[in-house]
């Protein structure tokens, strides 16, 4: 996974990075020794994390989420401030008694293509 071109993060029941590898490097722009134990508050844009959150605690108490079986788009916020788009799925991890324990996720960073399709990207 280290070498992977897109972004891998896995966050334990609380919300704190565990696995942050090369690609969610350059996606995000924060290397992994800056983002590993902090939260995935990291990535969230300020005015996603109520709603961020609340999914977030649902999917951990019940184990289940729709998001695992398809694409979900987001905006997220990289270390320099800027936002950009990206598409995402998640991988429910269970400890040894079948609870979730933590939350992995592979993410794309697809803001060219977004700006694209709504008529804002640039003309080459």
């Amino acid at each position: 996974m280290k070498r992977a071109p897109d972004a891998v993060i896995v966050a334990d029941r609380e919300g704190a990075i565990v696995l942050w590898n090369a690609g969610a490097e350059r996606v995000f722009g924060v290397s992994a020794a800056d983002a590993l134990g902090k939260s995935l508050d990291l990535i969230i844009p300020e005015r996603q994390r109520a709603r961020h959150w609340e999914g977030w605690k649902r999917v951990v108490a019940t184990g289940q989420s729709s998001y695992g079986e398809r694409l979900l788009a987001v905006p997220a916020v990289r270390a320099d401030g800027k936002r950009i788009s990206i598409e995402f799925s998640i991988a429910l991890i269970p400890d040894e008694r079948g609870e979730i324990c933590a939350v992995g996720a592979i993410l794309r960073d697809v803001t060219e293509r977004w700006e694209r399709e709504r008529g804002r990207g640039t003309q080459g």
